[in-house]
């Protein structure tokens, strides 16, 4: 018998999962939900305030947990607002039913993850959250955080994203260095440990906005529309003296990464935390690039990484050029028929500081 090629598994490939009914749902699940390697989640429905965020642990069902932790339930068909600093859990319409030799980890969609909005993956049984073992079948929640801003979800929206694995799937740091070398990963000189490193842009160039700090008060934002509200209303650009920024605890900042950022077709790659000792802040939510994005062949010339920053307890200087963060790439087991910015629709190709797609451009 043949083995499988082991990595991230591509489009074409969760089209198959899909058609085995391995990765199903309560309505059809529709093309435009299959990204380059990862499937677009969407809320069923039903959703219960929480009086507090939890993971149901070994032998306990998700349901068991909410006879004690729900507040109430919410029927999301026609729209409910979620309001910010309050914990919620949305029953997805996606169900799996994960063969023995696939996993699944799941992470936040890039336009959620600009907004502040904490979500998490949880299934029955876990112990993690955002990690689906092998062989799991069952149900997937959604929980939903907002931080920034408070929101209006309907039903049918998309916040969170799945993205399917085979065996082995991070590249080390010594191939890591010879593809660098070869196609140009980052785009300026890389240190590579555990992934390849990036750091902050605070370089002041003419009249650019070097990036947007959260307004505490501000008005309801509708996730299903998009390039519609005005980004003075909710955001503040930042003010940088020096190349440096001091961050305020408590608050939320979009940046962007001093170097371009570039997958090949045939990786995926994940934004982590350089180290947690680095300074008193928490770097991305939605920390996930498909294969494809910043790659000349689709048309792009080099695209930033925007970075979702949130200070912690202590004021917390970043200076220009400061490294922050790692990204660590997967091998996918097959190159996708489809790549980022290439067939599909994408907001944030040849990117460079980009609020989400809720906002208008200036």
């Amino acid at each position: 018998m043949t083995s499988k090629p082991q990595g991230v598994i591509p489009y074409q490939g969760i089209r198959k999962l899909i058609d085995e009914s391995k990765v199903r749902a309560n309505s059809p699940i529709s093309n435009l939900q299959i990204q380059p390697s990862s499937l677009d989640l969407r809320l069923s429905s039903t959703a219960w305030r929480l009086q507090a965020s939890f993971l149901p642990g070994i032998g306990c069902k998700v349901a068991d947990q909410l006879t004690e932790l729900s507040m109430h339930e919410i029927n999301l068909s026609s729209g409910s607002i979620f309001e910010k600093n309050c914990v919620y859990l949305v029953l997805l319409k996606e169900s799996v039913s994960l063969p023995e030799d696939l996993t699944a980890i799941s992470n936040a969609k890039s336009s959620i993850g600009r907004l502040d909005l904490l979500t998490r993956l949880i299934t029955d049984y876990g112990t993690e959250f955002d990690r689906i073992p092998s062989s799991y079948s069952g149900p997937l929640y959604a929980e939903v955080s907002p931080r920034s801003f408070s929101v209006l979800v309907k039903e049918g929206i998309s916040l969170n994203q799945i993205r399917f694995r085979r065996g082995k799937v991070i590249i080390d740091d010594h191939t890591l260095i010879k593809l660098n070398n070869e196609i140009g990963l980052i785009g300026t000189n890389a240190t590579v440990d555990g992934g390849i490193s990036f750091s902050i842009d605070l370089e002041k160039v003419s009249n650019q906005t070097l990036g947007y700090k959260a307004k505490p008060h501000t008005p309801l934002i509708d996730l299903s529309k998009t390039n519609f509200y005005k980004i003075d209303d909710f955001w503040d650009p930042i003010e940088v003296k020096d190349g440096r920024l001091i961050l305020d605890p408590g608050a939320f900042y979009i940046l962007m990464s001093k170097e371009t950022v570039t997958i090949p077709p045939n990786f995926a790659a994940e934004m982590a935390p350089y180290l947690a000792i680095v300074g008193e802040f928490r770097v991305h939510y939605a920390g996930f690039f498909d294969p494809g994005f910043g790659f000349p062949s689709t048309g792009d010339t080099g695209s930033r990484g925007v970075l979702e920053i949130r200070c912690y307890e202590a004021p917390f200087a970043l200076r220009s050029g400061q490294i922050i963060g790692r990204l660590i790439y997967e091998r996918m087991a097959e190159v996708p028929e489809i790549l980022y910015g290439s067939k599909l629709k994408s907001n944030y190709q040849g990117q460079k500081l980009k609020l989400s797609k809720h906002f208008k451009d200036k």
